[in-house]
């Protein structure tokens, strides 16, 4: 519940500090006195709209801090702690507005964002009032209200569960099928990819073995031009060896006539020609020993030209072409995986969606029982509201097609005013005042199900009776049993049932004029002039104090008995 309001520097008010306790809490004032700056300050504190409007004239900033005690198993504690924020003791939402309009939010002293306030409002506070835009206005809100009349809590947390299953494996099912796609549309171009390189076979380390045989044989190429040329010096038609055998032969003949003179030389040309026949066959050995074959130099250099094409056609390094087969091969087998899981995903994620549609079904069913009797139990209260010739119904949308985490049903509270007008939406069709009764209509038949721990009412009594005044009183004192309960109100059968009674009025500050809200806890005596004011008005009687002590002995005596 809200135990603490402290609003600063915001618009008349220039400072309250206000300390609410558990039960009914009433707010009276004369008009104007500054009760819906208050309300306005609290909306700021819980993520509703600022602006620089909101700070007081003269000032930089203003700010309001609204401090909850609330059960240690709320849902505002797992909120602050999924978002890492400190949840233990209590919740203290600040917010300050500067004059310039930025405005800074914190939550337990640490510095939050506006959705996250917001959200966290939505948990501690209801706002029930004159303007639409307070509570209900998202259908949601109608659902879970009717879930919570229904005592669904089970039955939402195991649909919840199938739909986030569901969702999960249709997420998956989604990005497997794109893959499944994907891969289906290079089908093609991976098989005549695979069929090439299985024919190619390329081998690890097979670039770098073929670029050094190449090189080795280039080598070898080389040198063995180079000996076949002497070879062909020595052994060709150029060959000196047959002249020069020619040549001892016929000095050979002459060795008689001048062996002095011709012999030496013959000599000579004999070693000439053994020598000659030693490079011979020097070139001989070389020869074998070289081994060179130029189909082999062109076979390495054809084998070398297509790894290295291929390589640039794949758009890899060569020593990569043997992974990227595999890859390939792998990426083909999967395919044919992958469609077969596909199918089976495709049955597990229809299975589970047939789960959450058993689920869904079975709580819409519930759902339209339970509205059937949420409609008695707030019909029940409408006379007693002055709303005895309205009808009110729960409106349930049931679309199969529409599946949501909460299941397939839209749920909006429809009312009819009086008989022959139109039947509508509630946030639409109801006046304000109208609006106001229905709501707490609707709360009375809920109890404390699916509430806030704190509700507050505003001018929720504004242009009925006496009796009906009554009728609002007896129901906010019976939820303020159950939850904490703030009423702005001008009905003094309202504030005599409040077990605290706050007076907000304007009073001047001797500053040029200027004015400031203040507001004050009554003592009994006092409360029993302000209710005796607000029976009467501006002159005060005997009789309206003599009435007021009447409303507040008679709250007294119901109570005690």
């Amino acid at each position: 519940m809200l135990i603490q309001l402290l609003i600063c520097d915001i618009v008349l008010i220039e400072r309250l500090d206000i300390n609410f306790e558990a039960g009914l809490s009433v707010l009276t004032g004369e008009t104007g006195g500054g009760k819906s700056i208050l309300l306005d300050s609290l909306s700021f504190a819980l993520g509703a709209r600022g602006d620089s409007s909101l700070v007081r004239y003269g000032m930089t900033q203003g700010q309001v801090t609204a401090v909850f005690d609330i059960a240690s198993d709320h849902p505002t504690r797992r909120l602050l702690r999924d978002n890492s924020f400190e949840y233990e003791g209590d919740i203290v939402l600040r917010r300050v507005q500067s004059a310039d309009g930025r405005s800074r939010v914190f939550i337990n002293d640490q510095v939050a964002s506006v959705g996250l306030m917001r959200a966290i409002g939505r948990l501690l506070v209801e706002i029930h009032g004159q303007h639409a835009d307070r509570a209900l206005v998202d259908t949601d809100a109608h659902r879970a209200l009717l879930d919570a009349f229904g005592g669904f809590e089970l039955e939402i947390i195991e649909l919840e569960a199938h739909y986030r299953d569901w969702q999960d494996r249709e997420q998956a099912l989604s990005k497997h099928r794109r893959a499944v796609e994907e891969a289906a549309r290079e089908a093609e171009y991976l098989r005549s990819s695979v069929e090439e390189l299985r024919h190619l076979d390329p081998q690890n380390g097979e670039e770098e073995a073929l670029a050094e045989s190449r090189l080795r044989m280039m080598k070898s190429e080389k040198i063995a031009g180079d000996i076949n040329e002497a070879g062909d010096l020595l052994s060709g038609a150029r060959s000196p060896v047959p002249v020069l055998a020619n040549l001892v032969r016929r000095l050979e003949r002459k060795i008689p006539e001048a062996q002095a003179l011709v012999k030496p030389v013959v000599r000579a040309i004999d070693r000439a020609l053994d020598a000659l026949g030693e490079a011979q066959d020097g070139i001989d050995v070389a020869m074998r020993a070289i081994n060179f074959d130029p189909h082999e130099l062109e076979i390495a250099e054809e084998r070398l030209f297509s790894l290295r094409a291929a390589a640039r056609k794949y758009g890899v390094a060569v020593e990569n072409l043997p992974r990227l087969r595999e890859e390939m091969e792998i990426n083909l087998a999967d395919l044919d995986v992958a469609e077969i899981t596909l199918k089976r995903m495709e049955k597990d994620a229809e299975a589970v969606r047939a789960l959450y549609d058993i689920a869904a079904v079975s709580l819409s069913a519930r759902r339209a029982e339970a509205a059937r009797h949420l409609e008695q139990a707030v019909m029940m209260e409408l006379p007693a509201l002055k709303l005895e010739r309205a009808e009110f119904i729960v409106e349930i949308t049931v679309d199969g097609e529409q599946r949501g985490a909460h299941g397939i049903d839209t749920v909006e509270y429809w009312v009819r005013t009086n008989p022959g007008t139109r039947l509508g939406p509630m946030m639409k069709v109801a006046s304000g005042g109208e609006l106001s009764r229905f709501l707490l209509a609707l709360k009375v038949a809920l109890a404390d199900r699916g509430s806030a721990p704190t509700l507050v009412f505003d001018e929720i009594d504004t242009g009925v009776g006496g009796a009906v005044a009554d009728s609002i009183g007896q129901r906010l004192k019976r939820l303020s049993e159950r939850v904490q309960v703030l009423a702005v109100t001008h009905a003094p059968q309202v504030a005599a049932r409040a077990d605290a009674h706050f007076l907000i009025a304007k009073l001047e500050t001797g500053e040029e004029g200027r004015v400031t809200t203040r507001i004050h806890l009554m003592e009994p005596q006092e409360r029993q002039e302000e209710i005796a004011r607000m029976l009467a008005g501006a002159h005060i009687t005997d009789e309206a104090r003599a009435a007021a002590r009447k409303l507040l002995i008679g709250e007294s005596e119901t109570i005690l008995s």
